[in-house]
């Protein structure tokens, strides 16, 4: 029982009747039966807009003549002045213990609303500083789920399949983006070619979320492009660390735990 835990999924397909709306409903569900208080912020139903534009500030901006989305939102964020969907999605995110993208997979990636999610949501300052990401990141007490269907079947997503390697597909966006905020990312919940699953296979594919999330049955991720030590933007600090990145991005080491 999570009693007092919260769950945020963000949730992005156009259909009520698609599987993804499935898992999202059986999540809801079962993790509402565990206690938690779970919110949904259902992308297309909210006109969730993508675009990070000027838009998203209030009042006048720093620099209107060289306009830069990340400064202009990060001085914004801090001084109370971004678009009210803005603070609503993170009031959200403050609040959650748990964070879940429900998604199809657009080539090899989210959504394009998704993504605009994730370019407007996690700002700079709210979401991450460069003296706070990866392993001390600001929501290091967080975790993290990609939760999504493919059109292709597995053998399609292997290290020897026509596609790559799944794992290489979701280092952005597992590490990237949602490891280099701090969150404790989970294994992937995949779904593999639904739209050619027959549809008792799909009831027993929601079974399968519901048995998962009541055991809380993942396992965490774990990257190896974690700084020890803050950093700062001096000259030296570009080679530095891309070569700490280069080093390590190749390692996309899993272990249980």
């Amino acid at each position: 029982v999570s009693a007092g835990k919260t769950a945020l999924i963000v949730y992005a397909h156009q259909s009520p009747s698609s599987f993804n709306a499935a898992a999202k409903d059986a999540a809801v569900q079962t993790l509402t039966a565990q206690g938690y208080k779970v919110l949904v912020s259902d992308l297309y139903t909210m006109k969730f807009q993508p675009s990070a534009t000027a838009a998203d500030i209030k009042g006048d901006l720093k620099d209107p003549e060289h306009f830069v989305y990340n400064d202009e939102a990060c001085a914004a964020w801090k001084e109370g002045r971004l678009s009210d969907d803005i603070k609503e999605e993170h009031n959200k995110l403050l609040e959650a213990d748990l964070v879940i993208f429900q998604f199809p997979m657009y080539w090899f990636s989210v959504p394009g609303i998704m993504k605009g999610w994730i370019d407007r949501v996690l700002t700079q300052g709210f979401a991450f500083s460069l003296q706070n990401m990866y392993d001390n990141g600001i929501f290091k007490d967080k975790k993290a789920l990609l939760s999504f269907t493919t059109g292709g079947p597995e053998s399609m997503y292997l290290p020897d399949g026509i596609n790559g390697d799944i794992n290489i597909m979701l280092y952005p966006l597992q590490s990237g983006v949602l490891h280099f905020c701090g969150f404790q990312v989970l294994a992937p919940q995949i779904f593999w070619s639904v739209a050619h699953t027959p549809p008792d296979a799909r009831k027993a594919l929601l079974q399968i979320i519901n048995n998962t999330l009541v055991d809380f049955n993942f396992y965490s991720l774990h990257f190896k492009n974690s700084l020890a030590t803050p950093i700062s933007l001096q000259p030296v600090f570009i080679v530095i660390f891309l070569s700490k990145i280069h080093k390590n991005h190749i390692n996309l080491s899993i272990r249980m735990e």
